[in-house]
Parts: structure tokens; sequence; C-alpha cells
């Protein structure tokens, strides 16, 4: 009896011509793997732009996927543009059968066509490394996603401080503490593995450099897309088996980006894709409740400041936590001495020094010779912006109370160690309303006094407009 063989009968290629694999990552799928790479195969399919891990990196997902089947048509609904918001109900909170309650946009016997077709995301988890300037500088993000995808529900894992600036963003569901950078016991590790297996997230973004570990966590949470930073450096072997998108930084410290630190995630979140044009980037945007600026008023109110009539002076040297630095910049708070300099050249507006700790304002009230200032404790980004919101102007270090007054659209004066720092964290400076003044050692404290009091002309012209 004569025996077939169910080789192909052309198996010279695969002998004579072995695919090269490059030295470091590999981006392409080796031609044994992948029937369409030969034309002496029989097989013809070929990858369709259909699905969701079009774009992806890592081919290690699924080395044997050859995209999608031509000859299937799914027709123009779950195709081409963005996703529709879910029309499903809000759940009845008092309904007594909890069990019984499903996410918005999962069924348990069939997942809608558009999540496994054209990668609609009706939730996502951002793991937010950092403090409150790593947190705010994330809000554009947070806006594209809204943009991007209507009827999107984003919840937020921060650290403790981080969390505090999600009282300013009316995007964010649900704000949880946990600290990426941190190293928790295992039961709140596993306990966390658990919340978020439990709430379906389509799609979880992480700005924590990622190695195995953090690549197994994001994995455990059974996702369906999973998105992070990685290391630049060998600490990165192995995350990216784990994740469907990686994004490399130029160094360990993402921070150092300053404010387009981000922009790797929010290039791949806003490329072209399924018919829908390039999403462009918002600026940074906080919103403040009626409740919060009422409390604030009552504060600087109390320390003799009228609505209007007075500068926020902001980054006095410290060592508390509620400084709200930059991790991309350590040298960002300024000597009393400095501060009493320029504060004695402001005129018109009243002073009110922004204090991070109690134990500070023995500190300012001896050292400030000036008896027409006032003192404001406030330690969270909240109460900063409503201050901010509520004055003629902000003279500040590098430190959240620029980044909040260009949001909130305030004349300021930003005081940076170098020029090229103030480029980075503060760019298109006119456009702001924001006048940049940098010391010409390279350090903070030799900064030039004389170059802040002539900037104090730009808190004259705004009154002027007003």
């Amino acid at each position: 009896m004569a025996s077939t063989s169910l080789l192909p009968k052309t198996i010279s290629p695969f002998l004579t011509n072995p695919p090269s694999l490059p030295s470091t990552h590999l981006t392409t799928k080796p031609s044994f793997f992948n029937p369409s790479a030969d034309h002496h195969l029989p097989c013809t399919r070929k990858p369709s732009i259909l699905t969701p891990y079009a774009m992806k990196k890592n081919p290690w997902i699924d080395i044997f996927d050859d995209g999608e089947d031509p000859d299937m048509e799914y027709g123009s609904l779950f195709v081409d543009g963005k996703q529709d918001e879910d029309t499903r109900p809000v759940d009845n909170p008092n309904n007594p059968y909890g069990f019984l309650k499903f996410p918005k946009g999962y069924n348990v016997e069939v997942a809608q066509l558009g999540l496994k077709i054209r990668g609609d995301v009706r939730r996502c988890c951002c793991m937010i490394s950092g403090g409150v300037y790593e947190n705010l500088l994330f809000f554009p993000v947070i806006q594209m996603l809204k943009d991007r995808y209507p009827g999107i529900l984003v919840d937020v894992l921060a650290s403790d401080r981080g969390k505090q600036c999600y009282e300013l963003n009316k995007n964010v569901r649900w704000a949880n503490v946990y600290d990426p950078d941190g190293d928790p016991e295992p039961a709140i590790y596993t306990d966390m593995i658990g919340v978020l297996k439990n709430r379906y997230y389509d799609l979880i973004l992480s700005t924590k450099l990622a190695g195995l570990g953090h690549a197994s966590f994001m994995f455990m949470s059974s996702a369906r897309d999973k998105v992070s930073y990685i290391y630049p450096n060998v600490n990165a072997a192995g995350a990216g088996l784990l994740l469907t998108e990686t994004f490399t930084p130029d160094s360990v410290n993402l921070s150092e980006g300053g404010y387009h630190m981000y922009h790797q995630m929010l290039d791949w979140l806003g490329r072209p894709i399924y018919n829908v044009p390039r999403q462009p980037v918002p600026p940074l945007r906080v919103s403040l409740s009626r409740k919060l600026k009422e409390y604030v008023e009552a504060k600087y109110r109390a320390a003799g400041a009228e609505k209007g009539k007075y500068i926020v002076i902001h980054g006095i040297q410290s060592d508390s936590k509620a400084s709200m630095q930059s991790r991309g910049d350590t040298d960002s708070l300024l000597p009393l001495e400095v501060w009493d300099q320029i504060a004695d050249a402001i005129s018109g507006f009243k002073p009110v020094f922004v204090i991070p700790h109690e134990k500070e304002r023995e500190n300012v009230e001896e050292i400030i010779y000036n008896e027409d200032i006032g003192i404001v404790f406030i330690t969270t980004p909240g109460q900063l912006a409503a201050l901010i919101n509520d004055s003629a102007g902000v003279i500040a270090t590098n430190t959240a109370a620029i980044q909040l007054a260009n949001a909130r659209e305030k004349p300021s004066i930003a005081l940076f160690g170098s020029e090229e720092k103030g480029k980075v964290f503060v760019p298109n400076a006119e456009e702001k309303k924001c006048i940049i003044v940098s010391s010409k050692t390279g350090k903070l404290k030799d900064i030039d006094v004389g170059a802040v009091k002539q900037a104090m002309q730009i808190f004259d012209m705004s009154l002027a407009l007003v």
C-alpha cells in the first residue's frame, strides 16, 4: 500500500533558507510559523486589520496567530468607527439578588461582538506610578480614553498621595489606594489581584516600569489587553511575554520626561484605526466642586486675603511629603530667605504662602519680614487648585502649583534650576500665560530675584484685562 505523506512536497525553502532571527527584539514571525510568508505553501491566509492585536509589537502572545479569516464578513457595524455607549440601564442598587448583577457590557454566555472584533473598551484600569505631580500629568491620558472610547468606565490605582488628585477629575469612577512602587504584603497583593479580576477590565494601563514581577501582576488580572511601560535595560527581560503592548522610555526615571512624560502611551491610544482619525491630545484640565471652593475660600479669608487680590506662593523648602514635587526634578524647593526677597517685590497684591505642614508656619513668620502676608496650610491638590482658582496668579517652583495654574488658565511665574528643565516641564509657556525664570548656575537657590521682580508685570496685565 502506497503511503501518503501529509507534509508539503516542496520543503526546500525550509531547509535552504532558514529564517534569520533579530538579535534583540523579535518583531516579525518566522516564515515557518507564518504560512502566508512563503509563496510555496498552499495557504493564502493573511493578517487582517480587524483583529484587536493588529498593532501589537509583541509576537510572543500567539506565534501561531495568522490573523482573521479573509473570507469572514462582519459588516461595518462592529468594524469601523468608535464604539457606542452601552445602552444597558444602570444596575439597581436596591436589588437584593446581588449575585445576579453582572457588569455592564459583559454577558456570561456571549460577549459583545464589538469587544472581540473592533476591540471596544468598556472598562479600563489605570495604575499610575508616582505622587501628585505624576498623577496630574496623567489627566490628559484619561481624557483621551473618554474621547476615544465613548461610555468607558475608568478606574485608578495610585499611591495615597496620588489618589488625592482624583477629586479634580470627573472622568474617574473609582480611585483605590495601591502604590505600584511599594512592596505590599502578600495578603494585600493577592486581594488586589482578586479586585481587578472581579471588575472584568478590558484594558489595563500602567505607568510603572515593568519587569517580570509587575507584568505577572497585570497578567493575573485576566484583563484582555495589558499595556505598560517597561525598563529600558535588562530588568525588562520576560515582561513582554505577558503584556499586550509595551513602551520603552528614554531613561529609568519616567518623570524626567516632564509634561510629555506619557507621550508614547498617548500616541498609542490616539493612533488612527478602524476608520477613526488620530485622536488629538487634550490639554490638562481640572474640575472643582462647589463644596471645595467654599472650604478653601473660608481658609484664605481667615488669612486676610480677598478673592482675586492675592498671589499664591508655593514651593518653600520643607521635608514634608505634601510639597508636591516632581520625581524628575529634585531641586525644586526654594529657601525662605529667597522667598522673602520675592515677596517684598509684590505690590498691589497680598502674598499668600502655602505651607505643607503646620510646623512651617513659625518659620515663615520669623523669616518673612513682610507683615502684609497670608499663610494658608494646604496639603491636597484639590485645595491648592481651589486656592489658585480664586487668586490673581501664582509664583512657584517646579511643583504641582505650576501645572494647576496652567490648568485653570491663571498667569504664573515658574522658577526652575535650569532653562532646559523649564522647557521640558512647561512647554509653550507663552500660550499658557507663564513666564519661566531659570537659574544661571544650575541651582535653584541661585535664582535671579531681579528677573523674578521684572516678570511680575504679568500680574498687572491680567488685572488690567479684568
